[in-house]
């Protein structure tokens, strides 16, 4: 009898690729009316993904009122947020802030202490949170 194996985060990132593909087709090619196509916002490559047979794939929302803030943190892996309304500033240690409106997105890099805020006085702030991890990786830690 064969051994089991779990597929990895690679494999499973390929085969999700070439469905996408073949549902989808090229993006050079019109669109069908009444067929939705997907719409490339953030492409970018990034280090230190984890590594193991199993990830964790988490999506995860956030409300910010106004002048609402996150924690001073890291991350262990690349986080990746997407704006979905309001404007959403990231102060990264050593870096200039980075500021993104709705439909933006953002790779925040691992292991670099950040905060993010939400700096309108009057309106409020949301945003869809994508990152894989090893399982049971905390989504972040605070910092000092």
């Amino acid at each position: 009898m064969k051994p089991h194996h779990q597929p990895t985060f690679r494999s499973l990132a390929a085969l999700l690729a070439l469905t996408l593909g073949a549902v989808f087709g090229l993006a050079a090619q019109a669109q069908t009316p009444g067929q939705a196509t997907p719409h490339l916002v953030l492409k970018e490559s990034v280090l230190q993904m984890p590594k193991s047979d199993t990830q964790e794939v988490r999506v995860l929302t956030a409300s910010f009122k106004p002048g609402d803030q996150t924690v001073f943190h890291t991350h262990r892996s690349p986080v990746t947020v997407y704006v979905l309304e309001g404007q959403f500033t990231l102060d990264l240690e050593g870096r200039a802030p980075v500021v993104l409106s709705a439909g933006q997105a953002f790779v925040e890099p691992p292991n670099v202490k950040m905060t993010g805020y939400n700096k309108s006085a009057t309106d409020a702030l949301r945003v869809v949170i994508f990152y894989v991890s090893d399982p049971g990786t905390p989504f972040l830690d605070p910092a000092h």
